[in-house]
């Protein structure tokens, strides 16, 4: 019995297929036509002038704290943070799936971010990139440990994007999943404790929303961090 209750209750984080053929990555991608993407002969409307507002004060914000050179990313660091938010806020929806509850996608998009930034510092500015592995000033017996305790702190940031992604958003979907069954099983036997559950429950739906948000923005907000050091 608990062995099918914990197989039901992870089975909301499977890739679905179709035909054999996994559906991730078109789950990941139909999200973009949410996009509401106006041609320049339309006039503006209350829509397009609130997702312009939202698109420029967020791009201010994630680019304040990187270099003129690196703003060439902006465009591809506010299209991550869109498509990271529609597919956490769509993942909460009923009968659907969370393509960013998967490990594999989120290091899928770490990875090689992480490794460009790493990249274009050693191109740009090779000696100051190498010069993070050593702070300034350590005495001579600490440089080895030093340099191993900096390389595998560099090597982890990609793995740290991911996991911290993947298991926020897991704890919450599991957690809605726990109390909403608990929910199903008090209706029968006490109104006034299923009633107050599903209140604990709307209030865990609103905080969900807001880790959704928060952590599509962190997600970005730290590449470009990342991307700050090495421009």
């Amino acid at each position: 019995m608990t062995l099918a209750t914990n197989l039901n209750l992870f089975d909301q984080f499977l890739v679905p297929k179709l035909f054999g053929m996994s559906l991730l990555i078109p789950a990941m991608l139909l999200t973009t036509l949410l996009i509401y993407n106006p041609q320049d002969r339309w006039l503006s409307n209350p829509l397009t002038t609130l997702q312009a507002w939202l698109i420029a004060k967020t791009t201010k914000q994630i680019m304040t704290p990187v270099n003129k050179p690196g703003h060439k990313w902006s465009l591809m660091l506010i299209s991550l943070l869109t498509m990271l938010i529609l597919n956490n806020l769509l993942g909460l929806l009923p009968y659907t799936f969370t393509p960013t509850t998967q490990l594999s996608m989120n290091m899928a998009l770490a990875l090689p971010l992480w490794l460009a930034t790493v990249l274009i510092g050693l191109r740009n500015k090779p000696t100051s990139s190498l010069a993070h592995l050593l702070p300034e000033g350590t005495p001579t017996p600490l440089i080895p440990i030093l340099i191993l305790i900096e390389t595998i702190s560099l090597l982890i940031r990609p793995i740290a994007l991911a996991v911290r992604l993947t298991a926020n958003l897991t704890a919450g979907h599991l957690l809605m999943h726990l109390i909403s069954t608990a929910v199903l099983n008090l209706v029968t036997t006490s109104t006034l404790l299923a009633g107050l559950t599903l209140s604990i429950l709307a209030l865990l739906m609103l905080l969900e929303i807001a880790v959704a948000m928060i952590q599509a923005y962190v997600f970005t907000l730290l590449l470009s961090l990342y991307l700050q050091e090495n421009v």
